[in-house]
């Protein structure tokens, strides 16, 4: 069996050092190297001719950290490397999935041609926006979900009172797998928007009058459509609010609008490294979930074994 390697872009060192960890050995040696004009070169100082080799690298913005897990790939294939896995805890674009008006691109089909192009043989991620992007690309994908984070977390709380809640229709699907999962009620925030990252209304559906409602969500950017939620959430009666939100965006006036909302607590991954810190901001870690799905590749384990599905 070929030997495994980790490596890691420069944004994502904190969490993959915690993924080497769990997984059980270290972060292979590389260097970064960088032009005085901004242009980069990352440089594998070990040998990674005919081994499984793992680039762990979140493609938050900047558009840099795309690129330097577009380098590395290209790194390692022309190393030898006997198979290439991008891990991107974060996929970054995926919220530009489809056309929804006219003349525009579809970015995470780009993003999708550019890793393939560059050398990867596989892709493994967390929560993509849109399940149907695994499509976009012609090579396996491993698509992970927070559920086996979250879920296991909120065994260990008080969840009597709760209601399970999706911030709009779109996540219908996602929140409904925790209100089942727990025996729990669903209801739905239904808004419209006249420009991105601006909410035009929110209505939501269903009763929530004394209950403590869980909002669920793969991305928090602005937390406009968070605090909007829980501010018409808790007018119907509601006695608190909370939130799952995998990926801690958190952009603009995110921190702010938290921090002058009505939400007790906003759990999240690491997939994104804080801003900031916040009383209000809980990051629970995917470190052990990407370590276990590593460990599952390379023993030619079942990645789905991995899911909280029953």
């Amino acid at each position: 069996m070929m030997d495994v390697k980790l490596f890691c872009g420069s944004k994502s060192t904190y969490l993959a050092e915690k993924i080497a960890d769990h997984y059980g050995r270290s972060l292979g040696d590389q260097t970064l190297m960088k032009f005085s004009d901004g242009e980069m070169q990352p440089i594998m100082n070990e040998s990674v001719r005919g081994n499984y080799v793992f680039f762990i690298q979140s493609t938050f913005a900047p558009a840099d950290n795309l690129l330097e897990l577009l380098l590395l790939i290209d790194t390692a294939k022309r190393a030898s490397a006997g198979y290439i896995t991008a891990v991107i805890p974060y996929f970054g674009y995926a919220r530009q999935d489809r056309k929804d008006k006219p003349r525009v691109p579809i970015s995470a089909k780009v993003i999708a041609n550019l890793i393939e192009a560059a050398g990867a043989n596989r892709i493994m991620t967390l929560d993509f926006h849109a399940e149907q992007i695994q499509g976009f690309f012609d090579i396996p994908v491993d698509h992970l979900k927070s559920e086996a984070i979250f879920m296991p977390f909120l065994q260990s709380l008080d969840l009597s009172n709760v209601i399970f809640a999706s911030p709009d229709v779109g996540g219908v699907k996602r929140a409904r797998t925790y209100a089942k999962f727990f025996a729990r009620d669903l209801v739905i925030c239904d808004k419209y928007r006249k420009r991105a990252n601006e909410i035009a209304g929110m209505t939501v559906i269903g009763d929530v009058k004394g209950a403590d409602v869980i909002l669920v969500d793969d991305i928090v950017d602005t937390a406009g459509t968070l605090c909007r939620a829980a501010d018409i959430i808790l007018e119907k009666g509601a006695k608190s609010v909370r939130a799952l939100c995998t990926h801690p965006v958190l952009s603009g006036k995110a921190y702010e609008n938290i921090e002058k909302s009505k939400l007790d607590k906003i759990y999240v991954c690491d997939t994104i490294p804080l801003k900031q810190t916040s009383d209000r901001i809980q990051v629970l870690s995917a470190a052990k979930l990407f370590a276990r799905a590593i460990r599952n590749t390379h023993e030619h384990r079942s990645i789905s074994a991995l899911f909280v599905d029953k």
